[in-house]
């Protein structure tokens, strides 16, 4: 077995040392200097050298018998590391210097690629600012200019016309690069598909790997400045086989031949740049290392053993292996510092990696972090990214991002949209025909019209004549006759599988093809096939074409119409997913019939494409099948499963009186156990919901904290009567059942149980089809307390109480129907940075949970000094103070004596709001008010410090013959204006970031 060394820190070493320690070859890797992941993976250890110091890195191969080095970074190949470890007889995995020119200077492969007939966009290059003035001056087209040396992926400008000057000015005069703008290539501007195509090579063979996308823009819809990458995913549509195999030949070998002409020999990792554009792939870049994130998402889908494979580009003998990929798609999605790529802190916590990885298919890779004690910490820009591995390129989507939700370290960003080309590009068809090809004219004419989300790929028929042929070379799409005459039908059709393959077809459509496929077929293919058959399967099952027509007239039929089924070896028997109907008249027929089947079978086709690019194409129930509680929309089996998913939480809820045990016709309490057997013991129940805040979750996809809103609403109001909770039961209703969902509300549900110190001992989910919009829910909650008879709150109010103030975290759960619609009017998104707390989104912030003050509270009651206690929910100050006044008393608050959070100066200053309405429909900043005997207010404060509260001194209780009111000394908001008296923040206008 051997050691090895990995060179780097970033998410890409990660990865290569990952799939290096699960050689059965290798028994340890090495990486320096490493980051937090590579500290934890199996067989793997970190070593404190950086990548800049070769000589102590050949010293440490030497004295740890290091039998390979892999090369993460370009810069210490550029540099002579390669050439340093292969004279000290270590193998290298990455190009020697000459060959690591390929990237270091872009001059140099331009020229490379332009003597050696490798298509390219048109250039110069430059080292006299005038001179590359005067080039760009005079071209008619868009340019790329291009700092020639190492400029850390940063060296590439895409002035917009009229803009050029300033770019060269940035890079030759100003030299924003360096000495890499020493020389200056300026190209021309090409415009296509972006893929990245990443080959082994030994120098004379060359493997190829899936080819991958990667998204370099910081923001969603590629807005915002340039990044290492913000994700990728692999293999991209846009590269079939077929235009790979021509990469390969065109591009790949090509530059490596070339090299070798020129005496250099390339090993390693050839990452190619291609565009493909209306003259076919050219190439955009060389580099000569594996790329960052895409070897997050190439590398998973390797089915063989790396280090054999690098060691085999080591020594030349690639050729002799057969490497095998996994029929699978890979998606990655990076997690970076608040700021990247410009400043970002560094040092806050990460959590969730493990919970994350414990999904099926995903694993994390990390970039910049380290291990500070026990606790994994942020290190760098992009910090981790999250991969997964699944069967379809959709089920790796969600897998990646549902992953990524559980991760959590302050101020993480990402992009919502990583994959989204692929998305966009739709479906991959191949259509299978033998006739005229009219149902495929239907679906050409709904993707020219922009109806449906699809391309077809190619087009196969086994009648050289067929008009399907003809269609499909008119419209541009390769077309194959593969005929059945003098050969077999394995040899036939495995000719048929292999265009499939080249073409990545994602979806097959048997459109009139007069051929039945074998069991070999299906065997080797492993894509879905769709029959549209003319009738209403089962009947009429085993015609063809005129035939079916012709028995549907003979048995006097009113209505026949069209079946798309799931081909099988079994003829006509395949799961059903579509039917259209088509009624059947008197006068009709068999030509007249035809034609309006027809015309329903190119609407069944195009549905099912649809369903199946949204991955929802099921089979259809026949009308002879007994109907079930799930086909009308009720899953018992999900309910089932939901309860299983929330048992573990609401077991951690138990307390004294309660052993949560769920699934039972009820929960029970045992109030001795909890301490309230006696006969003077009162029982105080209240319920809530948390009101529209449920639409925030829905936009923002934040459900893990709307359940701790739940509670607070509930218990808050418990202990203002100065119960003590004791337990809780919730009420999730939805109109179809999302265990993932409801697990998280669920979730926090339970959190807010444990911090209200309140067993949650049962609930209830209600799933009713057709009465909640899909994908939303509502939800209440109902709290059960407890307090002895003469500890009832409240208590007379008299004048000169102190009225004490406990903070908010921000709207709680009141008002939202009106902070919404603010948010509406600012043009603002919940995904956009937040106006007054950029470091989040406008959702994070607003979806806040509301603050429960149960601890605080309670340990304020055990001074028998508190009056009363008022919750501040919707009414606001105004309106909920006087609940807990005695008569001819009212409360006299000091306006200024709190700090108004943010969230609400925005919400007035957007919405022109009046102070009244602010005070009346929101908290302004005070959640809780706490009314205190005079002589006991030092002892109430005190309590509720211990707590950790803030308290706030905000007014005092009055003699008010026949009123009960709330009066306000001073505003409590500053007038809207530039200049404000009282030195608070203030905004007259708003920027909203990106629009």
């Amino acid at each position: 077995m051997s050691n090895v060394l990995v060179i780097g820190g970033g998410g890409r070493e990660h990865t290569i040392a990952w799939k290096l320690a699960q050689s059965e070859k290798v028994k340890h890797v090495f990486v320096a200097p490493g980051n937090g992941g590579t500290a934890c993976l199996a067989k793997c250890s970190n070593v404190a050298i950086s990548e800049k110091e070769h000589e102590k890195i050949v010293s440490f191969c030497k004295d740890n018998e290091i039998s390979l080095v892999a090369v993460g970074p370009e810069i210490p190949l550029v540099d002579g590391l390669g050439d340093k470890l292969e004279a000290a007889g270590i193998h290298c995995f990455g190009p020697c210097a000459k060959a690591a020119m390929i990237e270091g200077s872009k001059q140099f492969a331009k020229d490379i690629m332009k003597k050696y007939g490798i298509l390219t966009a048109e250039y110069e290059c430059f080292t006299d600012y005038e001179k590359a003035l005067a080039y760009v001056k005079s071209v008619d087209h868009p340019v790329v200019i291009k700092a020639s040396g190492l400029a850390a992926g940063k060296g590439v400008l895409l002035p917009e016309r009229g803009e050029e000057e300033a770019a060269l000015k940035e890079i030759m005069l100003d030299s924003a690069f360096g000495s890499a703008g020493d020389v200056v290539v300026i190209e021309e501007r090409l415009e296509g598909e972006e893929v990245s195509l990443l080959c082994f090579t030994d120098g004379e063979s060359v493997v190829a790997m899936p080819p991958s996308q990667d998204h370099k823009r910081v923001g969603d819809n590629d807005m915002g400045p340039n990044t290492g990458g913000m994700g990728a995913y692999a293999p991209a549509p846009c590269l079939p086989p077929v235009l790979r195999r021509e990469a390969v030949e065109n591009v790949v070998k090509k530059c490596i031949a070339g090299l070798k002409a020129e005496g250099i020999v390339y090993r390693g990792v050839l990452y190619a740049g291609l565009m493909l554009t209306a003259k076919g792939i050219e190439v955009l870049e060389f580099n000569c290392r594996f790329g960052d994130p895409e070897t997050e998402v190439v590398l998973p889908l390797l089915d063989s053993d790396l280090y054999e494979i690098m060691l085999a580009c080591c020594t030349g003998t690639l050729g002799e292996m057969a490497i095998q990929w996994k029929d699978a798609s890979a998606v990655t999605v990076v997690g970076a510092s608040q700021g990247y790529p410009g400043s970002y802190k560094k040092g806050f916590a990460i959590t969730g990696v493990e919970e994350a990885e414990k999904n099926e298919g995903v694993t994390v890779f990390h970039a910049g972090t380290k291990q500070s004690g026990e606790q994994l910490v942020t290190s760098g820009g992009r910090v981790l990214t999250v991969t997964c591995v699944a069967a379809t390129f959709r089920s790796a989507l969600q897998g990646a991002y549902h992953a990524l939700e559980q991760i959590h370290f302050e101020g993480m960003q990402f992009r919502h949209d990583i994959g989204q080309r692929a998305v966009r590009a739709g479906v991959r068809v191949a259509v299978l025909g033998s006739t005229r090809g009219t149902d495929m004219a239907a679906i050409l004419e709904a993707i020219e019209a922009g109806k449906l989300n699809a391309q077809i790929v190619c087009v196969v028929s086994n009648i050289k004549t067929a008009g399907i042929l003809e269609k499909a070379r008119a419209a541009h799409i390769p077309a194959f006759h593969i005929t059945g005459k003098d050969v077999s039908r394995e040899e036939q059709e495995a000719k048929i599988c292999e265009v499939l393959e080249d073409y990545a077809a994602d979806l097959v459509l048997l459109i009139g093809y007069m051929r039945i496929l074998s069991p070999f077929f299906f065997e080797r293919c492993k894509k879905t096939v769709l029959n549209v058959h003319p009738s209403l399967l089962p009947e009429f099952a085993g015609g063809m074409n005129n035939n079916v027509h012709e028995a549907v007239l003979a048995a006097k039929r009113l209505e026949t119409g069209c079946t798309v089924h799931v081909v099988t070896p079994e003829v006509d028997c395949g799961p059903i997913v579509n039917q259209q109907h088509v009624p059947v008249y008197s006068f009709d027929t068999v030509e007249t019939l035809k034609a309006r089947v027809q015309a329903a079978e190119g609407v069944a086709l195009i549905q099912c494409i649809e369903k199946f690019g949204q991955g929802e194409l099921t089979e259809m129930k026949p009308a002879t099948e007994s109907v079930s509680y799930a086909d009308a929309g009720v899953d018992i089996s999900e309910g089932d499963q939901l309860v299983e998913n929330i048992k573990p939480f609401c077991k951690g809820t138990n307390r004294p009186g309660c052993n949560v045990d769920l699934g039972g016709f009820g929960g029970l309490f045992d109030l001795h156990g909890a301490g309230y057997g006696d006969p003077d013991t009162l029982l105080v129940a209240c319920d809530d919901g948390v009101g529209t805040k449920v639409k925030l979750a829905f936009a923002t996809g934040i459900h893990d904290t709307v359940g701790i809103d739940l509670v607070a609403m509930s218990v808050n109001d418990l202990i203002v009567q100065g119960a003590e909770p004791l337990f809780f039961l919730d009420y999730y209703a939805t109109g179809h059942l999302d265990n993932k969902i409801a697990t998280r509300v669920v979730k926090g549900i339970c959190d807010g149980c444990k911090l209200a110190r309140c067993a949650l001992i049962g609930g209830e989910t209600a799933e009713m089809p057709s009465l909640y919009a899909e994908g939303e829910y509502d939800l209440a909650g109902f709290a059960v307390g407890a307090v002895k008879r003469q500890d009832v709150l409240p208590k007379p109010t008299v004048p000169e109480m102190v009225v004490l103030g406990l903070p908010s975290s921000g709207c709680h759960s009141n008002g939202y129907s009106l902070v919404r619609k603010l948010v509406d009017l600012s043009g603002l998104q919940y995904s956009d940075p937040c106006p007054f707390q950029p470091e989040k989104t406008m959702g994070e912030v607003l979806i806040t949970p509301t603050r429960i003050y149960v601890r605080s509270v309670l340990a304020a009651c055990k001074t028998k000094k508190v009056a009363g206690f008022a919750h501040i929910t919707g009414g606001g100050l105004i309106e909920n103070i006087p609940r807990v006044l005695a008569p001819n008393t009212s409360c006299e608050i000091d306006a200024g004596s709190w700090p108004v959070l943010d969230v609400f100066r925005w919400l007035k200053a957007t919405g022109k709001c009046s102070e009244h309405e602010m005070l009346r429909t929101f908290n302004c900043g005070i959640g809780m008010v706490v009314i205190a005997e005079k002589d006991g207010v030092e002892e109430v404060k005190a309590a509720l410090e211990a707590e950790g509260e803030t308290v706030y001194e905000i007014g005092r209780i009055v003699s008010t013959p026949g009123k009960n009111e709330v009066i306000m000394n001073g505003r409590v908001f500053c007038s809207v204006c530039l200049i404000c008296e009282r030195g608070e923040r203030v905004w007259v206008s708003w920027t909203i970031p990106g629009r």
